[in-house]
């Protein structure tokens, strides 16, 4: 079952039109959340972030929270789910061929569901490895990049890491600027420490501004742990940094204890385990997704 513009449909009941520039054009935005207690995870910055978009691209779309919060949970009763992963999509809506003329006023609200995946705590002990790749990240579609359905830089990121022996052992792919700097991962930001220090790529690098990366930056300075926003190169990933990890809202925080470059060459991180900083950020992160979930529960 479906979240459609509010309603419940079948997968196969809901159905795009061919005039959807969504389809036509890629004019879809989209968000991904997970839930802890059957709450979405930062909802409100989720929509803040997709109304901002919708502004830009002129799809008039207003969303509030707390019905979207109870159409969430309608869709995932209805399809037996206590957690779930969520795919929250916006498609413009019909205007027929050609570019458009005005503003979207009628933008097709879709809410996707499945469960979560299993993710073992070996993941959070032993991390994942990090690819890095040839395929350059593209410019942003304006000043900020969007949470967009247009895909194909992600995809052909994705094509190139399986061509590599690191892909069956579940790696991340990491994409470069066209100035040599990480930017971010397939579907992930990045995080280096060195120092004591937390580092990640500024946002005019063109990477997305992610929710997960947004709270971790926020813990890591209640923790009194230092930030520094700014770019940074190949040389950091392999051999500056002491810890790795990359964050996506459904897997959290994920330590990265190996890096492969690009002729296969791999290099550990740190002792080759998920590092002290990294653990301590990621037990405050869970920590407060399941207290915010307890608030939003009693609501």
């Amino acid at each position: 079952m479906i979240g459609w513009n509010g309603t419940l449909l079948t997968d196969k009941d809901a159905v795009i039109p061919v005039g959807d520039h969504g389809f036509l054009y890629g004019l879809s935005l989209f968000e991904t959340m997970r839930t802890y207690k059957g709450q979405p995870f930062r909802l409100e910055q989720h929509l803040e972030r997709l109304h901002e978009g919708c502004r830009a691209l002129g799809i008039k779309l207003s969303l509030e929270a707390e019905p979207l919060r109870m159409h969430i949970q309608e869709v995932m009763h209805a399809n037996r789910l206590e957690e779930a992963y969520i795919r929250l999509t916006v498609s413009a809506g019909e205007q027929g061929v050609g570019l458009p003329t005005g503003d979207y006023l009628a933008p097709t609200v879709i809410v996707l569901t499945k469960p979560l995946p299993d993710l073992p705590s070996s993941l959070y002990e032993q991390g994942k490895p990090l690819q890095l790749l040839r395929i350059r990240r593209n410019t942003p579609e304006g000043e900020i990049r969007f949470k967009s359905g247009h895909y194909m830089n992600n995809i052909l990121a994705k094509r190139e890491l399986m061509q590599y022996e690191s892909a069956k052992l579940g790696a991340e792919g990491l994409l470069f600027t066209a100035e040599g700097d990480a930017a971010e991962g397939i579907v992930s930001n990045i995080f280096a420490i060195s120092e004591h220090t937390l580092f990640t790529p500024p946002i005019h690098t063109g990477i997305l501004p992610g929710i997960t990366r947004a709270v971790t930056i926020e813990i890591a300075k209640q923790l009194g742990i230092p930030v520094v926003e700014r770019t940074f190169g190949r040389e950091m990933l392999l051999h500056e940094c002491d810890e790795l990890f990359i964050t996506t809202s459904v897997q959290e925080l994920v330590p990265i204890t190996a890096v492969w470059d690009e002729a296969n060459h791999l290099v550990q991180v740190g002792s080759g385990k998920a590092g002290p900083l990294t653990i301590r950020l990621l037990e405050a992160y869970r920590s407060i997704a399941w207290k915010e979930a307890q608030v939003d529960e009693n609501r």
